[in-house]
């Protein structure tokens, strides 16, 4: 009898622990069916390396059935970003922003307290519009492909949702690549795919 409660009484302890682990996931309000989400960033977004119809914003649209808006610019820098997006947030009113910038200014050697006070102008633009966002990290472009630490910090100080591990895995595989810093259209596709991975676990889909 006394094993049978300490065996439930673990059981218990380890299905906590589970929930604890998959709750840490920021949540999000769950989008309608109808709910339009702007993809914002550089090449990345705008799919550079593949066709318009292979970019991720393009097979995330595809794989959960809501318009995902490619406002994505090769080359753009996170300072050019901050001057853009507010017109096109203004525009198309968004249910959700999905935010991946930065990567300009790294391959640039842009200092990294600028890349976050640049990213943190965006998200307090969302914010202020109470539009609710995901954040995409970028990889730093050596060898250990690791997203800078400020990514992850933004992502705690404004309890958004963050996919960080996707661009890392891919750009690590020539597979995937159709360069040194851009998915092909298989690349794009795992990159939509996690994506819609995370959007059921921040509650943005159900």
């Amino acid at each position: 009898m006394n094993f049978q409660k300490a065996y439930c009484a673990i059981a218990l302890l380890f299905i906590t622990v589970i929930l604890v682990a998959c709750s840490k996931t920021a949540q999000v309000p769950a989008l309608a069916a109808d709910a339009t989400i702007l993809a914002f960033g550089d090449s990345l977004t705008a799919g550079t390396g593949a066709n318009d119809t292979e970019s991720y914003p393009a097979v995330l649209s595809q794989l959960i059935g809501r318009k995902v808006i490619n406002a994505g610019i090769p080359g753009e820098v996170s300072a050019s970003g901050v001057l853009r997006l507010p017109e096109l947030l203004d525009r198309e009113r968004p249910a959700l922003l999905i935010l991946c910038h930065g990567g300009n200014d790294l391959l640039g050697r842009q200092s990294h307290q600028v890349i976050a006070d640049n990213l943190r102008a965006m998200i307090r633009m969302a914010k202020d519009r109470n539009i609710p966002l995901l954040l995409l990290a970028v990889p730093s472009p050596d060898l250990t492909l690791k997203p800078p630490a400020l990514y992850e910090k933004l992502s705690k100080e404004f309890s958004i949702p963050i996919e960080l591990k996707a661009l890392p895995h891919i750009l690590g595989k020539s597979s995937l690549k159709s360069d040194h810093i851009h998915p092909n259209a298989a690349g794009y596709k795992m990159l939509a795919e996690s994506l819609a991975k995370l959007l059921k676990m921040s509650g943005a889909l159900q």
